[in-house]
């Protein structure tokens, strides 16, 4: 039986920030948790030597941390500590599969990979069916109140905030031109086609593009290709979120960004961007509870939801996101939200203006969106469902 769990901290800030919110939960289930120091690997190392003991630990990770290859996770004969201590690893991996097919070679035997996104889960399905899959679970939120504690609209002075980096589309060039001019109007050409069709899956435009354009291509062809195509997912990710963020200044809203490379977008009316500093997870939270609105673009989820959209609900921002099947399931909009289309930006500023000249609907928002995602979206909620479906039916 499970008792002891092993997580990381001190790599990647936010996954650092996500594994202390579940390693909260999973002590208050009972169970004792290391946390692997990454900047003291080392000397972390030595403790965990420690700590391990077969049969009752396991490892709990976000995008490969502990089993990416690390030199001082491979002992002399070149196997995982995990795999060599017969400790059970579960790994969340928090971004589209193909950026991490060359760290399958480094994993433990008895490794469980949690994907975020139902359409990472069919990427594993087609290209890695004999990988050991846990259930869906999409990223959740943090909250820094309770509801009684919430601010209102008074205490937000802030009309619209929109944490997260920018990179212009530019910067991808050199990658989609690398090669010759057909490889060059090949790329674009999927790119385009995302362009047009933002409820595309990312996988389902790649393999649609591949199957008509390369003569003879199977399986194992298009498998190998698939990590190549990493650029296009930057690409249109960061090309929406400036558009995003474009309509909005260039329609006379004022937002609020934090991140770097906001002073890189190319706009008519730059004055309305207020550019913010390079935040943490916590500093992310704090700005979003200042704002009556908080933007979220999402990271070409369609299957899936980003943390921005439950930290937002969680922390009395009204969200207003763009589409994932998944989150139109599981949220109500203009109830518990605000959709918009990424092919109609054009109706994103009145959406908005509307709702900042009507106080009432934006307290009924905020007050349901909160109930709703405390209810079901936080990362006590994820720590509980590895509890039960993972842990607990380990031997």
């Amino acid at each position: 039986m499970i008792r002891k769990l092993v997580l990381f901290t001190r790599g990647i800030e936010t996954l650092w920030y996500f594994s202390e919110q579940i390693g909260k939960t999973f002590e208050r289930l009972g169970y004792e948790v290391f946390y692997f120091d990454q900047c003291h690997e080392y000397d972390s190392l030595s403790k965990l030597l420690w700590f391990c003991e077969p049969k009752v630990t396991a490892a709990v990770s976000f995008n490969f941390d502990g089993c990416s290859g690390e030199d001082y996770m491979i002992d002399a004969k070149g196997i995982n500590f995990f795999e060599a201590r017969e400790i059970p690893f579960i790994n969340i991996v928090v971004d589209h599969p193909f950026y991490y097919h060359k760290f399958l070679p480094y994993l433990p035997k008895d490794y469980t990979q949690i994907s975020i996104d139902r359409e990472h889960e069919a990427y594993l399905r087609r290209f890695f069916p004999d990988m050991k899959r846990g259930p869906f679970l999409p990223l959740a939120g943090t909250s820094l109140w309770r509801e009684d504690t919430l601010p209102g609209w008074e205490k937000r002075p802030v009309d619209v905030v929109f944490t997260g980096n920018y990179t212009p589309p530019s910067v991808f060039e050199e990658a989609i031109t690398r090669h010759d001019d057909e490889y060059t109007e090949f790329y674009y050409g999927i790119i385009d086609d995302f362009i047009k069709h933002p409820h595309m899956g990312m996988m389902e435009g790649i393999i649609r593009h591949l199957t008509e354009s390369v003569e003879g291509i199977d399986e194992a062809g298009i498998k190998e290709c698939m990590p190549n195509m990493i650029f296009i997912d930057l690409y249109v990710r960061h090309y929406f979120r400036g558009e995003v963020v474009k309509a909005l200044v260039d329609a006379g809203i004022t937002v609020r960004c934090f991140g770097a490379g906001w002073d890189k977008l190319s706009c008519r009316h730059p004055e309305n961007i207020i550019r913010g500093d390079v935040l943490d997870s916590l500093g992310c939270l704090q700005q979003i509870s200042r704002a009556k609105i908080s933007l979220n673009v999402m990271p070409w989820f369609k299957e899936g939801a980003h943390d921005r959209v439950f930290n937002s609900m969680l922390n009395g921002a009204v969200c207003f996101t763009d589409w994932s099947r998944y989150l139109q399931e599981e949220l109500k909009d203009k109830e518990d939200l605000m959709f918009y289309e990424l092919d109609h930006l054009d109706t994103l500023p009145e959406q908005i203006q509307t709702l900042l000249k009507d106080r009432e609907k934006w307290e009924q928002m905020q007050k349901q969106a909160y109930q709703t995602a405390k209810a079901r979206h936080t990362w006590e909620h994820r720590a509980r469902r590895i509890h039960e479906e993972i842990l607990c039916k380990i031997p």
